[in-house]
């Protein structure tokens, strides 16, 4: 797990782009974000084009060089696009596959016949959570898509007392179970044992997940009121179809990427050791990439020509999945700019500068440093590292429960207010057609009470440990 941590922290280690103090640095990250919202709400710009013009006004307020702002933005969009960008197009292609082949209709029949009408919130946060156990957040969202919008438009619900309860069950998972990334860091960097934190993690998720997805739809779906956006939404092609594949070989399909990055994920956690030729094995034929590829290659099989789908219509159909989420990627990646360039500027370093001086519990502090960093930075994985080094020392004279907790606490405050410095915020906004002012009244406020919620228990449990 070392060289996780190791390849993570060097990642983020850049030289700083701009020497402004801290006064200068919070006035530019205040005027970035407000000349992005305001251009969003105000003048209808496109909020691709409001991130480029918002990350510039950040530079410069901040007496960044403009060529190492654009350096810094480019190398944010470039690096979302390289990999959340292509999970995000196998993931369309996938779940294009799913619709047109009958299969995803298929899924939803049963979901539908299986759970009752109140039931299928708290069927929603259970798919999610365990479809998220090992995936990153985005990857999550791109196969549940297709099952959301379909769930919510034929069984006549709000999207968000759909949407909410999947959003949560992955996010939670992202957030404070390893293996995912941000966990395993703090794992490694505090010295936390990993089967206490995993154990400890389950125990905080599962009220954290209920308050923040089922319980919290209810409010975020008379809040906002909306339906599935038709240009994403799955249509109903089974009717046209003379057969479509089974329930059974449908689900499996979806659950081949899962199973692949969990098996990745174990292999990473028995052997640990990157040298190991089964650990190399793993790490390539679990990897997103590869995972999602694979999913496609076989969905073309066991959907596509279980559909009785010539090789011309699965071309077409491949063909077709790409066009509506190219909006999506160009949004999504230039979140991604702004956050880099955010963190270039050194904002994430100012925050750790700051909190020095803060005299209080240890495992709240960690949580307000993540949170403030997340804040400033947009980026879960940028405040649970730099959070995790700086009470990593105070880790020492911990228990073995406790500095599983303090893992939790840095996992919970990464995931505070996700707002428009974070590329999530914009993939959610898409994916559901919701404006900014609306994903901030029902993903924002999600999000954070996913973290007060997440903290609060581990408060909790820090008093009977």
């Amino acid at each position: 797990m070392t060289h996780l941590s190791v390849e993570m922290l060097a990642a983020d280690a850049a030289e700083p782009i701009t020497t402004a103090g801290h006064a200068q640095l919070g006035i530019a990250v205040l005027a970035g974000i407000a000349v992005i919202v305001l251009l969003i709400t105000k003048f209808k710009l496109h909020a691709f084009l409001a991130l480029i013009i918002g990350s510039l006004v950040l530079g410069a307020v901040a007496g960044a060089p403009l060529d190492k702002t654009i350096t810094s933005f480019s190398a944010g969009l470039g690096t979302t696009v390289a990999g959340t960008g292509v999970l995000i197009a196998l993931g369309a292609v996938l779940g294009r596959l799913l619709a047109d082949s009958g299969g995803a209709d298929q899924i939803v029949d049963t979901i539908l016949a299986k759970a009752s009408r109140k039931a299928m919130p708290w069927a929603m946060v259970l798919i999610a959570g365990i479809v998220g156990l090992p995936l990153f957040f985005e990857v999550g969202i791109v196969l549940l898509i297709p099952v959301v919008l379909l769930v919510a438009k034929r069984g006549n619900f709000s999207l968000m007392r759909i949407g909410i309860p999947a959003l949560a069950g992955l996010s939670v998972m992202h957030g404070l179970i390893p293996p995912h990334p941000g966990p395993l860091v703090a794992i490694d960097a505090v010295g936390a044992n990993l089967g206490v934190t995993l154990a400890l993690g389950v125990v905080v998720a599962i009220p954290t997940m209920i308050i923040a997805g089922p319980v919290f739809s209810r409010y975020a779906a008379r809040w906002v009121d909306i339906q599935p956006p038709e240009n994403l939404v799955p249509e109903r092609t089974s009717d046209d179809l003379e057969k479509r594949p089974g329930f059974g070989i449908t689900v499996a399909t979806v659950l081949l990427p899962v199973v692949m990055m969990l098996a990745k994920a174990l292999v990473d956690i028995v052997v640990d050791n990157p040298e190991h030729t089964v650990q190399r094995v793993f790490d390539v034929v679990g990897s997103p990439l590869i995972a999602l590829l694979t999913a496609v290659l076989v969905a073309m099989f066991t959907l596509g020509r279980a559909a009785g789908f010539t090789r011309g219509r699965i071309a077409a159909t491949v063909e077709k999945s790409l066009g509506p989420i190219a909006g999506v990627l160009l949004i999504v990646g230039a979140g991604g700019g702004f956050k880099q360039t955010l963190v270039d500027a050194g904002v994430g370093q100012m925050i750790l500068d700051i909190s020095k001086g803060w005299n209080i519990s240890t495992l709240l502090l960690a949580w307000l440093i993540a949170v403030t960093i997340r804040l400033a930075t947009g980026s879960a994985t940028v405040a649970t590292i730099s959070a995790a080094g700086l009470v990593a020392p105070l880790a020492a004279e911990m228990s073995t429960p406790h500095a599983a907790l303090l893992v939790l606490a840095i996992g919970s405050g990464s995931l505070f207010f996700s707002h428009v410095n974070d590329a999530g915020f914009w993939l959610v906004k898409e994916y559901f057609g919701m404006n900014v002012g609306q994903t901030l009244k029902t993903w924002s406020v999600m999000e954070t009470l996913i973290s007060v919620v997440g903290i609060v228990c581990v408060l909790l449990l820090s008093l009977v440990l």
